[in-house]
């Protein structure tokens, strides 16, 4: 005789499975997207003050960590400062550079690091 019961759908077990699956990405979602936003808003910031720097102007870099720590101020960046931006200079041109890393708790001695690095092309004078 054949069972007229037979398992359809899910069981218990594999619905905790699926819940659990959801809340472990939702946590890692809700953890790394403020440390995202943090690089949007950084790299935003060097965008707009590259296009306003002068390429002649203050070799020591002062005038331009001061325009930096304006923005870093109005936007609350975190995770770098202004003074961990350098500035490089090659053949193609000046350069703000950054290379920094993330950290974020996730729980108990478990963490999130996001390594973030770049390069932002600095305005050039016409001579």
């Amino acid at each position: 005789m054949q069972s007229r019961h037979r398992q359809k759908g899910l069981g218990w077990f594999g619905l905790l499975f699926i819940f659990g699956t959801i809340a472990f990405v939702a946590i890692v979602g809700a953890k790394c997207f403020p440390i995202y936003m943090n690089q949007f808003k950084l790299q935003s910031t060097l965008n707009k003050v590259a296009s306003g720097a002068d390429s002649g102007s203050d070799e020591s870099g002062t005038a331009l960590r001061k325009e930096l720590q304006r923005y870093w101020d109005i936007d609350d960046i975190t995770r770098i400062q202004p003074k961990d931006i350098k500035v490089k200079r090659t053949e193609r041109g000046r350069f703000m550079v950054y290379d920094y890393e993330a950290r974020e708790r996730l729980f108990y001695n478990i963490y999130i690091v996001i390594h973030f690095e770049g390069e932002v092309p600095m305005s050039k004078v016409s001579v």
